[in-house]
């Protein structure tokens, strides 16, 4: 009964994902199409080459990496429930293919992984690399790619450009990952974490407007207008680190997806994730503002006192 429960959740999960594939397009389309016909006011080449320059954008920043996401190969690092048969034990040496071509593993774990023979002792060799290594550069994958939303969605001041920001990194990201790892989660997963990515993206277009002051304490306030160049862009800066918060929760998510067994509870990899966001967000914040010239923040204080007079 268990089993056929499973199964029907499994199948619901993978209905979500082609549901949000699909309203993503749509989505896609019809911004597209409104975009071109103002174009076609313009000129009608100038609509045609729009056409064509979105296509190629789709394929290279959507399409590509979802490919590549689907067409790797389904792994879970700890699982104790699949049987040491032939069909496992080739998508385990695959995956050390992959380690090994992306010079991810050192000599002496490449010799170890060599003299498994069983796909059980692979699998439980393998735990111990994603475990280590594997799980400190997917971190780093997280970390560069919540900056990268971070820093795009505080310069933007367009709410749809943040969402296409946000959507476009977060695909990157959990490519990134299932490419590092060499293995992507399972068809189920894929379809929450599309649900988690679509959602980020419509929250990210709403974030747009909101007011620095209403959503920190006055003491925290007080504390940022202190430091240079931040009270300028502050209202901007609380899009990006929201933003960068939600991806980095995405990243994580995705990785313990990763790293789970079949049986997992979701509860518990929601609060998880929401704590090692919180814990890793700082550093990010971090980065970020120190990856902002003064140039930059010279032409929001420019803009701050233009206004005022």
């Amino acid at each position: 009964m268990k089993k056929k429960k499973n199964s029907f959740r499994d199948k619901l999960w993978k209905i979500v994902g082609v549901g949000v594939c699909i309203f993503t397009i749509l989505m896609i389309v019809s911004d597209v199409l409104e975009v071109g016909e103002r174009l076609r006011r313009t000129s009608q080449y100038l609509e045609y080459g729009f056409y064509v320059l979105s296509a190629i954008l789709f394929y290279v920043l959507l399409l590509n990496p979802i490919r590549i996401i689907l067409f790797s190969p389904s792994f879970s690092v700890v699982t104790v429930l699949d049987e040491d048969n032939e069909r496992n034990l080739k998508t385990y040496k695959r995956i050390v293919k992959t380690l090994e071509s992306n010079n991810e593993i050192d000599e002496d774990t490449k010799k170890r992984l060599a003299n498994c023979e069983t796909s059980g002792e692979l699998r439980d060799e393998l735990s111990v690399v994603f475990n280590t290594t594997i799980k400190k550069e997917i971190n780093r994958i997280i970390m560069n790619n919540a900056k990268t939303v971070m820093i795009s969605t505080a310069i933007s001041q367009n709410g749809k450009f943040d969402m296409y920001a946000v959507l476009t990194c977060n695909v990157k990201m959990i490519k990134d990952i299932v490419v590092k790892c060499g293995f992507r989660p399972s068809y189920p997963k894929l379809g929450k974490l599309s649900l988690n990515v679509i959602t980020t993206a419509l929250v990210a277009e709403g974030l747009e407007g909101l007011n620095f002051n209403d959503i920190f304490p006055q003491s925290t306030t007080n504390a940022l207008a202190n430091i240079p160049f931040i009270k300028p862009i502050a209202a901007s800066i609380v899009d990006g680190i929201s933003n960068a918060l939600l991806t980095i929760r995405i990243g994580v998510i995705t990785r313990k997806y990763l790293f789970t067994e079949g049986e997992f509870d979701k509860s518990k990899i929601r609060v998880e994730a929401i704590k090692e966001s919180l814990k890793m967000i700082p550093n990010v914040v971090k980065e970020v503002i120190n990856f902002f010239p003064s140039k930059i923040s010279n032409l929001f204080v420019k803009k701050e006192e233009s206004e005022s007079q």
